[in-house]
């Protein structure tokens, strides 16, 4: 890590324990609400703030579960910018479970508020509508092959949904920053705000 990199960490995790009493919301860097509307993304400050909060979930669901198999990515961001209100940049790696990646911004969305699919029937159903995501949903289905889930969508999803719920508390930490820190974090700040992950979570220890 770069000195400017853990000067950035230092002043993210100042902030976090700060706004620790305060809602996702609320942590929202007014930076990211003015580009949303002076941007067009947004049509008031309201629906700015809330976009701003599932975006960042959803990114922090890609750059943890990425963290999770063992891949890498440039940085994270949640800047809005032609079809993408975020990015988790560059991601390298990750092997036979890199489809996880791919899956990990809408497992983290449905974590969010605890809406994922519960029963196979609604998981089917939802991901038969999972066609428009940026190139995630294209990107999941693409990574199965050669794996041992290709042809089995549902597996895939049950077995990142199995991956990834346990790290919610990190997914949630890492979305906070993301919301209160105005530019993008690089991959040494984001994976050290996440923390160690478990043993069983597929990240690379020491």
């Amino acid at each position: 890590m770069t000195q400017a990199q853990a000067r950035t960490l230092a002043a993210v995790r100042a902030e976090l324990a700060r706004l620790v009493r305060h809602d996702d919301a609320s942590l929202v860097h007014d930076d990211w609400l003015r580009q949303r509307y002076e941007g067009g993304f947004a049509g008031s400050y309201a629906p700015a703030r809330a976009q701003a909060v599932v975006t960042a979930w959803h990114e922090a669901g890609h750059a943890v579960a990425a963290l999770a198999v063992a891949a890498r990515f440039s940085s994270a961001s949640i800047r809005a910018g032609g079809r993408s209100s975020g990015r988790v940049h560059a991601i390298t790696g990750g092997g036979a479970d890199a489809f996880v990646i791919e899956a990990g911004g809408q497992v983290a969305e449905g974590l969010r508020c605890w809406t994922l699919p519960s029963s196979d029937s609604e998981a089917r159903a939802w991901l038969a509508a999972w066609r428009r995501d940026g190139g995630d949903a294209r990107r999941f289905r693409a990574g199965l092959a050669g794996t041992r889930f290709a042809g089995d969508e549902l597996a895939a999803w049950r077995y990142s949904v199995g991956r990834l719920t346990p790290l919610r508390p990190q997914i949630r930490t890492l979305a906070r920053g993301l919301l209160l820190w105005p530019r993008h974090l690089p991959y040494a700040v984001a994976a050290a705000l996440v923390g160690p992950l478990p043993a069983d979570s597929g990240a690379p220890t020491g």
